[in-house]
């Protein structure tokens, strides 16, 4: 991959977080850099005072820094940012969080040299990857404690995952000049990064329930109908046509529908099965549109002051991660509804009240075996931790800097959310997904739709048909893993 400042989308950005494939700087973006230091290094020899280069930081801002101590003051601002707690972030997410960090620096508006992006780039190329706190962000100024963390690294007085530091792999650590230290620890990158992650995850999801969905219908002998292209055309939103359209491919050719197309009392089906294009459609919107802010946000210039090529540094609010806060706390409602609908219909599959004329919670001998009772209640216990992480993050706001920072926009607390959001959401699709087809082995020698056999199929060979009670914990876990790596969409 060349960086040159360029929007990057979730597959680059995940693409890197995961793999070792190499980078490089651009020369465009090289000169770019080299520019914007060369206006701070003019500042330098003028003596003019501006702030984040010869001044303090925060409400210190109005204390002017002498010459002889500016490299004291970078060094002093990551030593003293370097406040995060908890466990660190996954070595993808920083891995991710490196890449988007130097992708912002290579527009060159930061006014550092091309030496600390290389070093970025050379860590990631290296494999090394620093010890980053995940709690300690509030989303002002950025993400100042964990970025302040990866600089330290920088520096070599960081952690690292493993024991390989900057030395062991040939690198040294890099001194910082003025305006270096602001220009690492000012940005959005490790709520991008951690939200980014979990959302190219999440963009899976939308489709895999329309796959447990249609499973879930076949099982309980429901109608197609609701998923006509006609109704749909008729509220032409994007997503809900698109989840649609994906249903009546999955139900295709279905046996099951032939067997009740004549003389079935029921008009229609309940909300959880009928509404599936509407409701994961809505969810398939919200993702897309969160993936465009982050893909806006990766080639966004994020700190504070910018430095632009008439030699103006003007000192502005880019840091502020307001439209990333507000878009995982979007997404994290919008994963929490997709949740929701799901256990409504594990709940018709396992309930004898409900699951038309399934056996009680998927099992022959009902009361000596328990079967599929307390995986519904799992997706439950599931479902409330959801609802609870679902709250927004980005209502809240505590000033802090003695005042300075006097609204923030908790863009960190979002992401991590978010992040559990998905990990609970794919364990619900698997209960549903392991409880649909325990549904469809009630229903044979009648066959689902086309889709629905293929991903059928696909479960099989992970699970097992629930012939008598068994721990299924496992099998929720492999099948959320399968999840995980895109399959049964």
């Amino acid at each position: 991959m060349e960086l040159d400042g360029q929007p990057l989308s979730l597959d680059q950005i995940a693409n890197i977080a995961h793999s070792d494939e190499q980078i490089t700087l651009t020369n465009k973006a090289a000169q770019r850099i080299n520019a914007s230091r060369r206006v701070i290094d003019r500042i330098l020899e003028t003596e003019t005072v501006v702030y984040g280069v010869n001044t303090g930081f925060g409400k210190l801002s109005d204390v002017h820094i002498p010459h002889e101590q500016l490299q004291r003051l970078q060094l002093n601002l990551v030593r003293s940012h370097s406040a995060g707690v908890g466990k660190p972030f996954s070595i993808p997410e920083t891995r991710a969080m490196m890449l988007l960090r130097a992708n912002v620096l290579a527009l060159g508006f930061s006014g550092c040299r091309v030496k600390v992006v290389d070093l970025l780039i050379d860590m990631l190329n290296k494999g090394i990857t620093p010890l980053v706190p995940e709690q300690g962000s509030v989303g002002a100024s950025g993400d100042l404690a964990p970025l302040a963390h990866l600089a330290l690294a920088m520096i070599g007085e960081g952690e690292f995952h493993g024991q390989e530091a900057l030395e062991g792999k040939g690198l040294k650590p890099v001194q910082l000049h003025a305006k270096e230290g602001l220009a690492l620890l000012n940005g959005t990158q490790a709520m991008a990064a951690v939200g980014a992650l979990a959302l190219h995850r999440a963009d899976h999801l939308a489709r895999i329930a329309d796959t447990a969905g249609a499973m879930t219908l076949e099982a309980l002998r429901g109608t197609p109908v609701a998923f006509d292209e006609r109704i749909h055309s008729a509220r032409p939103h994007k997503g809900q046509g698109e989840s649609a359209s994906h249903l009546r491919h999955l139900l295709r050719d279905s046996e099951i529908r032939r067997s009740h197309l004549v003389n079935d009392p029921r008009v229609q089906d309940a909300y959880s099965l009928r509404c599936m294009p509407q409701v994961h459609g809505a969810v398939r919107d919200a993702i897309e549109h969160v993936s465009n802010t982050i893909e806006i946000e990766s080639a966004s210039a994020t700190d504070n002051p910018l430095v632009f090529d008439n030699e103006d540094v003007l000192s502005g609010g880019n840091f502020h991660g307001a439209p990333l806060a507000l878009g995982f706390d979007y997404a994290a409602i919008a994963l929490t509804d997709l949740a929701s609908i799901s256990e409504r219909r594990i709940d018709r599959l396992v309930n004898p009240d409900l699951n038309e004329g399934l056996p009680p919670f998927l099992t022959t001998h009902a009361g000596m075996e328990s079967g599929f009772m307390i995986p519904h209640v799992t997706a439950v216990a599931l479902l409330n931790e959801c609802k609870v992480l679902a709250h927004p993050a980005s209502v809240d706001n505590v000033p802090t800097s003695g005042g300075k920072e006097d609204h923030v926009s908790m863009g960190m607390t979002a992401a991590l959310k978010l992040r559990k959001i998905v990990d609970n959401l794919e364990l619900v699709l698997a209960i549903e997904l392991l409880a649909a087809a325990q549904g469809l082995d009630f229903r044979e020698p009648l066959k689902p739709g086309e889709g629905v056999r293929k991903a059928y199929a696909k479960l099989r060979l992970i699970s097992k048909p629930l012939t008598e009670d068994r721990p299924l914990y496992k099998d929720i876990e492999l099948v959320g893993q399968a999840i995980r790596r895109g399959e049964f969409e």
